[in-house]
């Protein structure tokens, strides 16, 4: 694996331009701002070259194929990464995943990342985005820059059809703008499961697949109508996928683990100013999106496809080696030659044998730059193998629910590990055993994983899994082995503590959980579920303060539920933490509605920080039924007597009456109803 200041050298060689090829200086496109166009890009999910188009075989696209006979056809054009976040953001930075660092799902663009939509919005564009899954929502880092950022989903879905994307899309175009307009809409339709509406269902009964691709061509069709009706000025439209499906192709059913053709070769159309109509058969980046809408709105025309430069185009699939640490895969593809490095050389002539079935690895002969380029291609660092700490379990169980689970804990790497093209067999498996253990099905899951272990032994994620459905179902001898084991294959792994301390915290075994967590919180201070396991310890050993100090970090690095926001303020009133207790309640307050039931608290809290109207119409929600409605009366009084209200002796007379043992004595000793009759 190259170290550190050799993987920030290539990796800022790719930012600069593939594989040596030379690129000119930074410099203006010539369209003039006065006829900016406006411009469209649209991002179709898990989408072949080969499933959509004039050439596509078993399915009608209309819409997409008016586009494409109007437009300029990127025949060869290639996805970055065959997973949907660093896909989108290599079009959204120009960067191929070396360069922007997000090489699977669930993981956050950095927000020293320059994005497309900024540079738009400081070229005088209005920005907005329809994304259709949460794997694009905008906790991810794709947001910035858009004016709009509408990522909304259904209630209890995590993705929404194309017609409910269109329907949202198409309610914005009528809003009048003076300014061109920036508009990426993303379809996610083609997603497993293939569940497309009639009457794509029946025409397509043999091939949900494709029905799912005809089907959302349609709302394809709808949008480009009205943006083309709509917009201000020339009009400029990008259609591109992010990546294809597996469908069985080299054993992969679905995508993300392998970069053949299946998966990496992908649709690309261009319509706009200075975009000649006819195909192309040069290989291209979809990365090179990027440049190309910069080109239009006059910002910088370097890389752009409107003359699309033969160049070296680069591809890459780290998951199996950053979840598994099986071997590290590549591609470079120059003409028509593709070579796939994965432990060892694949070489394949895709224009003759597009389905990758004969390797010409011991005839073929690669040109100097396309050796040099794919065994240079930066291996993501040991940084990048770590799993994002500061995912919720919810966030987790929304990408396991569309088939993306991210591992567990940073893999053993090993220069003999498998490649793989090898271990297809376990693809499905993983997926599987993947997405129960994140809803936690431990019972189920326990089997699957021990065949993983079978098939992998040196798979610490499957490993420590196991160890953890163990722990979780109270299987503390089981468990503790699997701990053993893990430890073993990765001494020193601070992924092998985190979950054994989790495993400690589990079972009440404070003493040995505690030093553990507080070794890991030096070492990793974001690791979310040991923050979250020390905060109980925390509370239990009654160190208020702490345990809150603790929670709102947590909170700061997910979403609370409204039962947390609701216990922070609690504790927050026991630290005597006023400012934070009230904003605790507000907030759950707002997210609870008519099921909140702490006004008291709040309404205490209120009257402790002079809030005086606050208190009164909090205090006034309190019901006759709450328990202590009498101390809600007693409160009440005295905000009364504050307010200099007509009605306030009436009110410390109704405190009295409805008193109770408490209140009785905090009644007759409080100052403030002294001499009121």
């Amino acid at each position: 694996m190259p170290t550190r200041p050799l993987f920030a050298i290539l990796a800022a060689a790719l930012v600069a331009g593939a594989c040596g090829t030379r690129q000119k200086p930074e410099q203006a496109a010539p369209t003039p701002a006065h006829v900016l166009p406006s411009i469209l890009l649209v991002t179709l999910d898990t989408t072949r070259a080969d499933a959509i188009g004039p050439e596509a075989v078993g399915i009608e696209t209309p819409a997409f194929n008016a586009v494409a006979a109007r437009g300029r056809r990127f025949r060869q054009a290639y996805a970055t990464v065959p997973e949907t976040l660093p896909s989108h953001t290599s079009m959204m930075t120009g960067l191929y995943p070396a360069g922007h660092a997000i090489h699977e799902n669930g993981r956050a663009v950095p927000a020293a990342q320059p994005v497309l939509a900024e540079r738009l919005r400081k070229a005088g564009y209005r920005t907005t985005a329809f994304t259709s899954s949460f794997i694009l929502s905008r906790r991810f880092g794709l947001a910035r820059g858009f004016d709009l950022y509408n990522d909304e989903l259904p209630a209890g879905r995590e993705e929404r059809v194309a017609a409910e994307t269109t329907d949202a899309a198409l309610a914005w175009l009528g809003q009048a703008s003076s300014q061109p307009l920036f508009l990426w809409v993303h379809y996610f339709d083609p997603h497993a499961p293939y569940t497309p509406p009639e009457p794509f269902r029946t025409k397509y009964a043999g091939s949900p697949y494709l029905g799912e691709i005809a089907s959302m061509d349609a709302q394809l069709g709808r949008l480009l109508q009205a943006f083309e009706h709509q917009a201000r000025g020339p009009v400029a439209i990008v259609i591109v996928g992010d990546h294809g499906e597996g469908l069985g192709d080299h054993g992969e059913s679905l995508h993300g683990n392998l970069v053949y053709q299946s998966t990496m070769h992908v649709p690309l159309v261009l319509v706009g100013p200075g975009v000649t109509a006819g195909t192309v058969e040069t290989p291209v980046s979809t990365r090179r999106v990027y440049h190309t809408i910069l080109d239009w709105a006059g910002v910088d025309a370097t890389g752009s496809l409107r003359s699309a430069a033969a160049e070296i185009v680069l591809g890459e699939a780290m998951k199996p080696f950053l979840e598994y640490g099986w071997q590290p895969q590549t591609m470079a593809v120059e003409g028509r030659q593709k070579s796939i490095l994965a432990g060892r050389m694949e070489v394949y002539d895709v224009v003759a044998d597009p389905k990758e079935s004969r390797d010409l690895a011991s005839t073929a002969t690669q040109s100097a730059q396309m050796q040099v380029a794919i065994r240079d291609y930066p291996v993501p660092s040991s940084e990048s193998m770590r799993p994002p700490g500061d995912l919720s379990d919810e966030a987790r169980r929304s990408l396991a629910s569309l088939g993306y689970v991210s591992a567990s804990a940073a893999p053993v790497v090993r220069k003999d590990a498998p490649r793989p093209i090898d271990m297809t067999r376990l693809f499905d498996l993983l997926d599987k055993a993947s997405g129960l253990f994140v809803n936690e099905e431990y019972a189920r899951v326990i089997p699957l994983l021990a065949r993983i272990l079978a098939e992998d032994p040196h798979n610490l994620d499957a490993c420590l899994r196991l160890a953890v459905a163990h722990s979780s179902l109270g299987h503390e001898a089981r468990a503790e082995d699997m701990f053993r084991k893990a430890a073993e294959m990765a001494p020193g792994s601070p992924d092998v503590r985190t979950y054994l301390a989790l495993h400690y915290t589990r079972s009440r075994d404070w003493s040995r959980a505690e030093p553990l967590l507080e070794q890991i919180m030096a070492e990793t201070p974001d690791r979310l579920p040991a923050i979250e396991a020390l905060a109980v310890i925390r509370e239990r050993q009654g160190r208020v303060v702490d345990a809150l100090r603790l929670r709102q970090k947590i909170y700061g690095m997910r979403k609370p539920s409204a039962a947390e926001l609701v216990r922070l303020g609690q504790m927050a009133m026991t630290a005597e933490q006023t400012a934070v207790a009230i904003d605790s309640f507000e907030k759950a307050r707002v997210a609870q509605g008519n099921g909140f039931a702490h006004d008291l608290e709040l309404g205490v809290l209120y009257l402790a920080s002079r809030r005086y109207q606050d208190a009164r119409t909090s205090l006034d929600r309190v019901p006759a039924s709450h328990p202590d409605y009498p101390m809600a009366l007693f409160k009440r009084a005295q905000v009364s007597v504050l307010l200099n209200e007509p009605d306030r002796a009436a009110r410390i007379e109704r405190a009295r009456r409805s008193a109770d043992q408490t209140t009785r004595a905090l009644i007759a000793r409080e100052r403030l109803f002294q001499g009121i009759r």
